[in-house]
C-alpha cells in the first residue's frame, strides 16, 4: 500500500569554503545522492568527470577526494532546495518545495561572485523561489555584484553528447580565470 503522501526529502549543506568563488546550483539531491550522502552520486551523472576533466585531472573514486578537488579550485556547490516531496529523481516530480536561504549564504560566502545553475530547472527553481518572491529581478539584486549562467543538465536523464557538456562546463573554468 502506498503511502499517502511522498516523504519530505531534506537537502544537504553547502560544500563551500572562503576561496570559493563560484557557487554551482542544482535543483534537489537524487534517490542515490540521498542514499549515499554524496552530491551527484548517480553513476550516470557527469557532474564530477566534468569537473575534474575541466582540469585535465584524473577522477577519484572517493567522494571526499572529489569534494577537496572541488573546493581546491574554488568552487562551491548547493541546491536551490532544502526540501521537498519527490517521488524518484525527476525534478518534474517535484512538490512542496522550500528554498535554502540564500541572503543567509551570500551573507556568510561574500566572495562568491558567479552561481552557476546545473540544469535549466535549477535556474528556474530560483528564479521562482529566490528572486520573484523577494521582487529580485536578478542574483545582482540579492547581492551586489552577484552573476548568473545557465549550464546544461550533468543529469544522465538528459542526452546530451559528453563532449558538448564538457566544452559548455568550460564556462566555469573560464569564468575563474577571468576573474
Amino acid at each position: 500500500m502506498k503511502p499517502e503522501t511522498d516523504p519530505i526529502l531534506q537537502a544537504f549543506p553547502p560544500l563551500v569554503n572562503s576561496s570559493s568563488r563560484v557557487l554551482i546550483l542544482g535543483s534537489m539531491p537524487s534517490v542515490e545522492s540521498l542514499r549515499k550522502h554524496e552530491y551527484y552520486a548517480h553513476p550516470q551523472n557527469t557532474f564530477w568527470r566534468i569537473i575534474h576533466d575541466l582540469w585535465d585531472q584524473p577522477l577519484s573514486s572517493v567522494y571526499d577526494q572529489r569534494a577537496r578537488f572541488l573546493l581546491d579550485h574554488q568552487l562551491a556547490l548547493w541546491d536551490v532546495l532544502a526540501s521537498c516531496q519527490r517521488e524518484g529523481s525527476a525534478d518534474s516530480a517535484i512538490k512542496d518545495a522550500i528554498a535554502n536561504d540564500f541572503p543567509a549564504f551570500f551573507q556568510t560566502w561574500p566572495q562568491i561572485r558567479w552561481i552557476c545553475f546545473n540544469g535549466q530547472t535549477a535556474g528556474k527553481l530560483f528564479d521562482r523561489m529566490v528572486l520573484r518572491p523577494n521582487g529580485w529581478r536578478s542574483p545582482a539584486d540579492l547581492k551586489p555584484g552577484l552573476a548568473a549562467c545557465q549550464l546544461g543538465s550533468t543529469s544522465p536523464a538528459h542526452a546530451i553528447a559528453y563532449e558538448q557538456r564538457l566544452q559548455d562546463w568550460q564556462r566555469v573554468k573560464d569564468l575563474l580565470a577571468n576573474g
